[in-house]
């Protein structure tokens, strides 16, 4: 069909290429089938033209007839047909990313809490952590939570995110693939140090003395400590436990380290660190919005944590394609309908119809992604 004025798009057609902004922002992409609402998008934008797909003729039904049982759920016996022969073919159960999750965070746990007395399972963790990738095309960081998280075991959720987290940010700032999974493990273990700190400082829900807030930071030298007579972990990744507090400015702790002097592991955990600590649920503390969470991610990246990673981060995360179902923060519901690439937090928002701009409209944010 190719190029066709908007007066002539139809809901139901294919687009055969981006649409683009005057700014070059792609505001529906290829292949998408247009929607009603799509239209309102497209006259808003005042898009004059768009590249329809060409009709292509279908070529037959998928497979032959004895093909189209190999459909059926996995974990079931599936029936193929072909003449006089029945044949039964047993498929193996595909694990989901939140069964892999859950099963990390059990493992993680106990790691944990025998680490002080027996050497860390590092084969073990790394084994269940493969599984866990395996899923990592359906993880999306603004939008993954866990199914279900006891109150007191934040700190293994936390540890488990921040692993992923911090192996999918590695892919994304160009690291080499073998420190992928090194960054995942220091992701993982960035805080083992809190267990050599007194639980009831640990968990206290109040304010802490200055003396409780010293103690606490001892933990980064406790988790290097550990993570030192752990075998299969590079130094990298015993450095994002010792590091992860330093600020690119020099204003962090332990060791008041600036720029270049902090590993790259500990900037990119540092980041995954902040992002779960704050969208994660506390005792004491509800879960933050995550778009608020990356505004001020942005905010810390000058001066505080590495600017590059942090523009890479939010630029990736907040790739979400349009249609995405969100509440805003004066709780009304509505659709992700474009995102500006400048400012990726603050995306248009329709709602009942209406198209709302939330980089006009700065007193209100997205409150939680529905999916």
């Amino acid at each position: 069909m190719g190029l066709i004025t908007l007066s002539e798009v139809k809901p139901g057609l294919k687009l055969g290429s981006d649409v683009q902004t005057l700014r070059g922002n792609v505001l529906l992409q290829k292949g998408k089938i247009i929607l009603p609402k799509d239209m309102e998008v497209l006259r808003a934008f005042m898009i004059h033209q768009v590249d329809i797909e060409q009709d292509r003729t279908a070529t037959g039904a998928a497979g032959s007839k004895g093909a189209a049982g190999l459909t059926g759920a996995a974990g079931t016996a599936v029936a193929e047909q072909n003449g006089d022969r029945t044949s039964t073919i047993v498929t193996t159960r595909v694990s989901t990313l939140q069964e892999e999750y859950e099963k990390m965070v059990t493992l993680t746990k106990n790691a944990f809490l025998s680490s002080l007395a027996a050497e860390l399972p590092v084969y073990e963790l790394r084994t269940q952590l493969e599984a866990l990738f395996m899923h990592l095309k359906q993880y999306n960081v603004l939008t993954f939570s866990p199914r279900s998280m006891k109150e007191h075991d934040y700190v293994y959720h936390h540890a488990v995110l921040s692993a992923i987290t911090s192996y999918q940010l590695a892919q994304w700032v160009d690291l080499p693939s073998k420190d992928w999974m090194q960054v995942a493990f220091a992701g993982l273990f960035h805080d083992i140090g809190n267990n050599k700190i007194d639980p009831q400082i640990l968990h206290k829900p109040s304010s802490l003395t200055t003396a409780e807030q010293e103690e606490i930071k001892h933990h980064t030298k406790y988790g290097y400590q550990i993570l030192k007579q752990a075998t299969a972990i590079n130094e990298g990744a015993r450095l994002a436990a010792l590091q992860h507090h330093e600020k690119v400015d020099g204003s962090g702790y332990p060791l008041r380290l600036m720029g270049t002097q902090i590993h790259i592991y500990a900037k990119i955990v540092a980041i995954a660190d902040i992002f779960h600590a704050m969208t994660l649920e506390k005792i004491y503390r509800k879960a933050q919005s995550p778009y608020l969470v990356l505004e001020q991610i942005q905010s810390e990246a000058f001066g505080k944590l590495d600017p590059a990673i942090v523009n890479v981060f939010v630029q990736r995360s907040t790739q979400i394609h349009n249609g995405i179902r969100v509440k805003l923060s004066n709780n009304q519901i509505g659709e992700i309908i474009f995102s500006d690439r400048d400012h990726p937090t603050r995306p248009m928002v329709s709602v009942e119809g209406a198209i709302i701009n939330l980089m006009q409209q700065r007193q209100l944010y997205i409150q939680e992604v529905l999916g």
